[in-house]
């Protein structure tokens, strides 16, 4: 395996793992006014309610908690460490694409940040709130702080697989026009709809019963609203106002797997086999990222006229991804234990074994 194919393996994994972790933190934040309310009881160390917990409000229990975000708790911070580590395997191995990507999606990278720093902030900040009125705006952030995320990468994946606008002098560059078309669009609905059903299915597999039950319902919807909108952005492609790949029988395997997962997590949580359901929303999570790269090979960043950056357009010297092996030596690995160590701790459903995080 040549250097330029292991780095870009890692870029796939970072961003896939990126989406599986982050995705259901977003899910959670999405669906917090609908899963919030925990189980009866007030939680050991916790003391009287105040600020935002003071009483019973949209998403939040009798004690303040809020069952959804208590199961993203230990984790939620954390999980952004995986995009942290995508940017820099990006801009060090492939600077080319890193200055393509970054200056022609600018509006949508701006709005992904943006919220990211609306969420964290409104989720760590949400408790200290006094009144029920501050209290529903830092809940209505955490809303927002977790659909647009959402909704900006999927139409990221949208346009990454129709192609980007290229411009006469070679730059990429993308409109109103682009990002409200219609296939655009469709992808970031479904991609909105998967991560909030793969946040249920992750508060399933973490509540207790009574959550537990309502995130399986609520899950098994949004998954199968989400594989009608995969259809939909399917049925554009068939037309031509869809994706445009380069590999249409890879892209049809990974597209039916895609949909296989879909199908797996409803069916699993309608039967209460929360790990098992969660299992299939990840793979259904990380399978867009693997569809945009093997689908579009050689292409890193295709533009919609035909033709785009290939891997060896994006690629760094050869020097420089020897000199880079160090970060994917040390520092992956220390991601993977931590990930693993942070699972592994905070194991088991949340409840009234601990205090509330928040």
């Amino acid at each position: 395996m040549s250097l330029e194919t292991l780095w870009l393996a890692l870029l796939g994994l970072l961003l896939a793992g990126y989406f599986v972790l982050g995705g259901y933190d977003y899910g959670a934040q999405m669906l917090s006014p609908f899963l919030g309310s925990a189980d009866a009881g007030p939680r050991p160390g916790a003391g009287p309610a105040t600020g935002a917990g003071a009483g019973p409000g949209i998403g939040t229990g009798p004690d303040g908690r809020n069952a959804a975000l208590d199961a993203i708790a230990p984790f939620f911070l954390g999980n952004e460490v995986w995009l942290v580590a995508f940017a820099g395997v990006m801009f060090g191995a492939f600077p080319h694409l890193e200055g393509s990507l970054l200056s022609g999606l600018y509006p949508l990278i701006v709005a992904i940040l943006a919220g990211l720093v609306l969420g964290n902030a409104a989720i760590q900040l949400r408790g200290r709130s006094r009144g029920a009125r501050a209290a529903k705006v830092w809940n209505a952030l955490v809303v927002l702080g977790g659909a647009l995320p959402a909704v900006c990468w999927g139409i990221v994946v949208g346009l990454l697989l129709h192609g980007v606008p290229r411009r006469a002098d070679g730059s990429f560059h993308v409109g109103a026009g682009d990002v409200f078309g219609p296939f655009a669009l469709t992808c970031g609905v479904a991609t909105t709809l998967l991560f909030a059903g793969h946040g249920a299915a992750f508060v399933a597999l973490r509540s207790e019963p009574g959550t537990a039950t309502a995130a399986r319902r609520l899950g098994a919807t949004l998954l199968a609203a989400a594989g009608a909108a995969g259809a939909l952005a399917l049925l554009l492609s068939v037309f031509g106002a869809g994706a445009s790949m380069t590999r249409t029988g890879t892209s049809v395997v990974l597209f039916a797997l895609v949909v296989a997962a879909l199908a797996a997590g409803w069916w699993f949580l309608g039967r209460g086999r929360d790990t098992l359901a969660f299992t299939a929303t990840c793979l259904a999570t990380a399978l867009p990222v693997l569809l945009i790269g093997a689908g579009q090979y050689p292409y890193l960043l295709s533009a919609s006229a035909g033709g785009g950056i290939t891997v060896d357009d994006a690629v760094a010297d050869g020097a420089t991804l020897k000199v880079l092996i160090g970060f994917g030596v040390v520092v992956v690995p220390l991601i993977l234990l931590y990930q693993g160590w942070s699972w592994w701790a905070f194991r088991g459903r949340t409840g009234r074994r601990h205090p509330s995080y928040f």
